[in-house]
C-alpha cells in the first residue's frame, strides 16, 4: 500500500513514497471527497457531472545544465485552480528524480483555503512510449502542504542514461494529469440524509467485509431471511451469528449513522487483524453463508442460502471412439471466473465451458474401453436467482514468483444474457424454459495493489438507474458511468492540452476495478427485491436495539454535558473486604468497581453528603472524607482527611484541588466508626501525630489474603504496642506470635519488607 505523509525534504524516501517537498506536518481536518454537489433532496437519477480534469506537457530543453536547484513549469489551469510542475533536476537530496505538483498561487490564497485533486506525474519515453514512468497519487492541498508529489520519482542514472531514451537532445518531456474533486467536509457529511442508507465503520482489519456485507444486506430477501431466524432475548450478538447479523442489519436499516461490525467478526471467529489477511472476500462469502445454512437448518428459513445462491453444473468426460460417458453434478454458490485472457464476462464463460481436448499421451482411461481419446468440460445445470461471480484479479505469477494483481481491462454488462447463442453454457439436462437474463446489482471494487489497497462497493438496492457507492461509513449517489465503465480497469487514455505537441496518447493504468459482481435474474427480482419492514423483526430484537439505541444517545447525552458534572468515587470499608484478596492484591481498592456519583459540579460538598447518607444510610454528622493521594513508590492511600472548610466549597473545587490530572473524577475514601451496637458514631478526633493504617491478614495454608480493618496509631509508637489488637482483629488469641510486613512500592515490581 502507498503510504502518504509529509516528510522534511532532507529524508530519502522509498521510490514509492509520497511527500510534500517542504518540511512540514500533516495536522488539517480529516475531509471527505465526492465526485460532484449534493443536496439532500435531490432526486434519484439526478446526472452526475464529471470533475474537471486536464493534461500539461512540459518540454523542458538543456536539461542538463540546469543549475538551479529547483525548476518550475509555466502555469497551467485545472478546476478554476492554477497549478505548476516542480522540479528538482539534480534530486531532492536524494540520487532520484524529484517532482511535485504545486499550488502555483497558494502565497496569495486566502487563510484556511484548501483543495482536493487526483493526479498522475510522468516522465515521457521519447523512444518507446510504453516504457514511460508514471505515478500517481492524490492529495488535500492546503496552506502548510501547497505541493505533494515524489521525493524519489526515478533514479538519476535511469534518467541521464542516453540509451534509456528519457533525455533525448538534453530534452526531458514531463507530463501530469489533473483531476479536482470537491471537498466536502468529513465531519458534516450525513450520508442518510443524502442518500437515505448508512454505512459501516471501519475498524481497521475489516478490509472487504464491509463492502461483502453492504451487498448481502441489499438483497432484501436474504435480509427478511436473516430476520425471521430465530433467536431469543438471552442470547448474546458476540455469541450467535444469527443475531449478530439480525443487529446489524436492524441498525443499517434504521439507524442515522455508520454501524460498527465487531459484534458479528467476534461471532463467527474472525476478530483479529490476521483473520482477514488470511482470508479473501470469496471465503468471507461461504464462511458466513455456511454458518448460516447450518443454523437456518430446521426453522422456517431452511433452505434459503440454497433457494438464493445455489446453482449446479455438470462436469463431464465423453469418448470420441466409443460410447461411453462419465458425468458428475456439483453445486456451487458463487463462480471464479479468469480475467486474463478475456475482454468481458461472456469470454469468461466461454473458457469456462471450453471443451479440453484429451488425447496422444493424455488419453482418458476409460472403463472396459482402455485409453480413449475424449473431451473434458463443464456446462451449467441451472443458474442461480443471485449470481455471484468472483473475478479472478489476483493470481501467482511463476515467473516472478510472487502473487500479482492482473488490472487488464475486463467489461461487464448491465444485462447479462446466460440463453445466448442457443444455451451454449446449458448442459442437456437443464430447464430451458427458465430465461437466465440477469441484471446487474453490485459491484465490488477494489483499488490498489497485490500487497494492499481499498475496498467499497457500488449497489443499486432497488435495481433502478440510480446507483450508490458504499465506501465504509461515507454513502454518496453515483451514476451508471463510475459504477460500470470506470471499474473495468485496463489503461485510461487522457485528452492532449496542446495537441500540436505530442501525438502520442497518454495512457495510464487504472488500479481500482471490479474483483467481484452480482446479478439478479429478472424472472425472481420482484421476489428478490421485496418490502422488508418492522413486522419482520422479532420484537425481542427490537426492544433490545431500542434500548441499545437509548443507552447510546443517554451516553451521548452524559458525554455532551461531561463539563457540567463532576464523577465522585466513593471507597468504604465494603469495598475493601470484597476487593483484596480477589481483585486487588497489593494496595486497596481498584476505583472503578466502587460506587460513583455524577454530581453538578456547583453542588457544595455538604449537600452531596446529604445524598450519601440517603444512600449508605449513614447520617452527615458521622461521615468523614478523605482525598486520595499517589505517592512516589506508587502506592494509591487515602492522604488527608477533607477539612470543614473544604466541605463548604463546591465538589467542582474539589476536583481541581485534589486532582492535578484533567480529569472528571473526584476519588474519596469514607471513614465510618462503629460503635458496639454497630451503628454508625462520629469519628474519632484526628492530631498530627495520628495515622491511619490498614491492615490485611495472609493465611499461608490456606494461601488466602483478606482485609481485616484499618486503626488509627500514634506516629511515634511502635508496632509491639498494637500486637495485641491485631490479633484480635484477625480472630487470633491476644498472644498469638504473627508476622508484620509493610507494602513498600509497587513498581517496577512489588515489593513487601518485614518488620521487625
Amino acid at each position: 500500500m502507498t503510504v502518504m505523509t509529509p516528510a522534511p525534504v532532507d529524508q530519502q524516501e522509498d521510490e514509492e513514497m509520497l511527500v510534500p517537498q517542504s518540511d512540514l506536518t500533516d495536522n488539517h481536518q480529516p475531509m471527505e471527497v465526492v465526485a460532484q454537489p449534493e443536496t439532500a433532496n435531490t432526486v434519484e437519477n439526478q446526472p452526475v457531472e464529471d470533475p474537471p480534469s486536464s493534461r500539461f506537457t512540459w518540454k523542458i530543453e538543456n536539461f542538463s545544465r540546469l543549475n538551479a536547484k529547483k525548476h518550475y513549469s509555466e502555469v497551467f489551469i485545472v478546476g478554476g485552480y492554477k497549478w505548476r510542475i516542480l522540479l528538482f533536476p539534480k534530486g531532492n537530496n536524494v540520487d532520484h528524480l524529484s517532482m511535485y505538483l504545486d499550488v502555483a498561487d497558494s502565497a496569495s490564497l486566502p487563510y484556511g483555503w484548501s483543495r482536493y485533486a487526483q493526479f498522475s506525474l510522468a516522465v515521457v519515453n521519447q523512444i518507446h512510449n510504453k516504457y514511460s514512468i508514471r505515478k500517481d497519487t492524490q492529495h488535500q492541498f492546503n496552506a502548510r502542504e501547497s505541493d505533494w508529489g515524489f521525493t524519489s520519482f526515478m533514479p538519476l542514472g535511469e534518467l541521464y542514461d542516453p540509451c534509456r531514451g528519457y533525455l533525448v537532445n538534453d530534452t526531458l518531456i514531463v507530463e501530469a494529469e489533473v483531476v479536482v474533486r470537491r471537498i466536502v467536509d468529513y465531519w458534516t457529511y450525513d450520508s442518510k440524509k443524502e442518500t437515505g442508507y448508512v454505512g459501516l465503520k471501519n475498524q481497521g482489519a475489516t478490509c472487504y467485509m464491509n463492502s461483502l456485507l453492504q451487498t448481502l444486506y441489499h438483497i432484501p430477501y436474504f435480509r427478511k431471511a436473516v430476520y425471521h431466524m430465530p433467536t431469543t432475548e438471552n442470547d448474546m450478538p458476540s455469541g450467535s451469528i444469527p443475531l449478530a447479523l439480525q443487529s446489524l442489519f436492524y441498525k443499517l436499516q434504521y439507524s442515522d449513522s455508520s454501524v460498527a461490525t465487531k459484534e458479528l467478526t467476534k461471532s463467527f471467529g474472525w476478530d483479529t487483524h490476521d483473520s482477514f489477511m488470511q482470508h479473501d472476500v470469496q471465503e468471507l462469502n461461504r464462511v458466513l453463508c455456511e454458518k448460516l445454512e447450518d443454523k437456518m437448518k430446521g426453522t422456517v428459513v431452511e433452505g434459503t442460502i440454497q433457494q438464493l445462491f445455489e446453482g449446479h453444473h455438470m462436469n463431464y468426460i465423453e469418448c470420441i471412439n466409443v460410447d461411453y460417458k462419465s458425468t458428475r453434478k456439483e453445486s456451487f454458490y458463487d463462480l471464479q471466473l479468469d480475467v486474463k485472457g478475456c475482454h468481458d464476462v461472456y469470454a469468461s464463460f466461454d473458457k469456462y465451458v471450453e471443451v479440453e481436448r484429451l488425447e496422444g499421451d493424455n488419453k482418458y482411461h476409460a472403463e472396459q474401453y482402455g485409453l480413449q481419446d475424449a473431451k473434458k468440460g463443464v456446462l451449467f445445470i441451472d443458474f442461480p436467482p443471485v449470481l455471484q461471480l468472483q473475478l479472478k484479479r489476483f493470481e501467482y505469477d511463476f515467473m516472478r514468483d510472487t502473487m500479482v494483481k492482473i488490472n487488464d481491462r475486463y467489461e461487464f454488462p448491465l444485462q447479462l444474457d446466460l440463453d445466448r447463442d442457443g444455451g451454449k453454457y446449458l448442459s442437456p439436462d437443464a430447464d430451458r424454459r427458465v430465461r437466465n437474463l440477469y441484471t446487474l446489482h453490485s459491484v465490488l471494487v477494489h483499488s490498489g495493489g497485490v500487497h494492499g489497497g481499498h475496498y467499497y462497493a457500488f449497489i443499486r438496492p432497488t435495481l433502478s438507474d440510480q446507483w450508490y457507492k458504499f465506501d465504509d461509513e461515507r454513502v454518496t449517489k453515483e451514476d451508471m458511468k463510475r459504477a460500470l465503465e470506470e471499474q473495468y480497469g485496463g489503461e485510461e487514455e487522457l485528452p492532449q492540452t496542446n495537441p500540436g505537441f505530442n501525438n502520442t496518447p497518454f495512457k495510464f493504468t487504472k488500479y481500482s476495478n471490479a474483483y467481484m459482481l452480482v446479478y439478479i435474474r429478472e424472472s425472481d427480482k420482484d421476489k428478490i427485491i421485496c418490502n422488508v419492514d418492522e413486522k419482520d423483526i422479532a420484537e425481542h430484537l427490537r426492544e433490545r436495539l431500542k434500548k441499545e439505541q437509548e443507552e447510546k444517545e443517554h451516553k451521548k447525552k452524559e458525554k455532551a454535558e461531561a463539563h457540567l458534572y463532576t464523577i465522585i468515587k466513593v471507597a468504604r470499608d465494603d469495598d475493601l473486604a470484597e476487593q483484596i484478596g480477589k481483585d486487588i492484591y497489593f494496595d486497596l481498592v481498584d476505583h472503578d468497581k466502587v460506587r460513583s456519583f455524577r454530581i453538578q459540579k456547583q453542588i457544595t460538598f455538604n449537600v452531596f453528603k446529604e445524598e450519601i447518607a440517603k444512600e449508605f444510610g449513614i447520617p452527615v454528622q458521622f461521615q468523614r472524607f478523605w482525598l486520595w493521594a499517589k505517592r512516589q513508590n506508587h502506592t494509591y492511600r487515602p492522604n488527608r482527611p477533607l477539612t470543614p472548610s473544604e466541605e463548604t466549597q463546591s465538589v467542582g473545587t474539589l476536583r481541581e484541588v485534589s486532582n492535578k490530572v484533567h480529569n472528571a473524577e473526584l476519588k474519596l475514601f469514607l471513614e465510618v466508626e462503629l460503635g458496639l451496637d454497630l451503628r454508625p458514631i462520629a469519628p474519632p478526633d484526628k492530631t498530627k501525630e495520628d495515622i491511619l493504617l490498614f491492615f490485611k491478614h495472609y493465611d499461608p495454608e490456606k494461601e488466602e489474603l483478606r482485609f481485616v480493618g484499618r486503626m488509627f496509631v500514634k506516629s511515634t509508637g511502635k508496632p509491639i504496642e498494637i500486637l495485641s489488637k491485631l490479633n484480635k482483629m484477625a480472630g487470633y488469641a491476644p498472644d498469638e506470635e504473627i508476622n508484620l510486613y509493610e507494602e513498600i512500592k509497587f513498581e517496577p515490581s512489588v515489593m513487601c519488607e518485614p518488620i521487625d
